[in-house]
């Protein structure tokens, strides 16, 4: 499916639009009961962990409890349509993700989406991705793993949590940039498709650095590149994929989202205080640990982030021929 362009600008335009929105209607005195936070995975999944980490000082800051409502299923789908058909009053929040843009082009059929249901409030932060190889696989660098592909077309096992994910897109994209060809073969799960890495069974993987990491250390699995545009602090001597592969960028990034037609002041309010609780040095340890980097910016900075995601994956999900029903 291709997405409509008046589409992608609406959601670009999302945030800078509402500061020319009337100044109407708005309840007074926001907020004067508990905020949800609706969470697309279940409790103790990296997203859940962050949404707790920033919900606490959140509530702090904003004289109301910020309660987490975990409501995983359909890739995020489940938690879009509870914010989507909300009231527009600033009570129910989405944690906005990346596969929130990706399913705009992965589902055929959506009753809601993205771009046309929610209104970015506030980026959170971003993780780096690692790209991983087995033991047995002879190559030690990006530029010998292309080199090797090219050489060996189908011969290589990329494997995933499952279809669709960011671990499967982000080797749907380093395969669309190489031009290679490796056989993707997605496990139920991030434990398990560890364990084919480990054993040999698979051969590539792309992984999140809070997954990756324990495994790197022990040295069951080498990582070869980070996804994001320069190196982390967490593997220094490991470099970015773009060093050899200009443009490569991927990172798990979340936000905050509200239904559409939410008053601005209220998406100002929460802008602001994410914004202060992303300075606060208690959380930004909380989030190293987590292997997570501060993201902050205006809703307008997150409405253009996310139209940019959502056209990005969309033109890798084309590429692999990817389609839920």
């Amino acid at each position: 499916m291709k997405i409509p362009r008046r589409r992608l600008l609406g959601l670009a335009a999302g945030g800078a639009a509402l500061i020319a929105m009337p100044r109407q209607g708005v309840a007074q005195g926001y907020p004067t009961r508990p905020i949800t936070l609706v969470v697309f995975v279940g409790a103790g999944g990296a997203p859940d962990i962050v949404a707790r980490i920033v919900a606490t000082p959140l509530s702090q800051r904003l004289g109301q409890p910020v309660v987490i409502d975990n409501r995983p299923g359909a890739g995020g789908n489940i938690a879009l349509q509870a914010v989507a058909r909300a009231p527009a009053d600033g009570y129910t929040l989405l944690l906005v993700a990346t596969p929130h843009a990706v399913n705009v082009t992965l589902y055929e059929k959506q009753e809601v989406n993205l771009p046309r249901d929610i209104v970015p409030v506030a980026s959170i932060d971003d993780d780096a991705f690692a790209l991983l190889v087995t033991k047995s696989l002879p190559v030690n660098t990006v530029p010998e793993l292309i080199a090797y592909a090219k050489a060996n077309p189908g011969k290589i096992n990329m494997t995933s949590s499952g279809t669709g994910n960011l671990s499967h897109l982000a080797g749907e994209l380093f395969k669309m940039m190489t031009g290679t060809q490796m056989v993707h073969v997605p496990y139920r799960g991030m434990p398990a498709a560890n364990t084919a890495l480990i054993t040999g069974e698979a051969h590539v993987m792309f992984n999140a650095l809070p997954s990756a990491l324990p495994h790197v250390k022990e040295g069951t699995i080498r990582a070869i590149g980070v996804t994001t545009k320069t190196r982390v602090k967490m593997l220094p001597d490991v470099p970015a994929i773009a060093e050899s592969l200009p443009d490569y960028n991927v990172t798990g990034w979340l936000g905050i989202g509200a239904p559409k037609d939410t008053p601005i002041e209220v998406v100002e309010r929460l802008n602001r205080e994410m914004n202060a609780v992303l300075k606060d040095p208690d959380v930004l340890t909380r989030l190293a640990h987590a292997g997570s980097e501060p993201f902050s910016g205006s809703p307008a900075d997150f409405g253009k982030f996310l139209a940019a995601e959502t056209e990005k994956w969309g033109k890798v999900v084309r590429f692999a021929g990817l389609k839920v029903e």
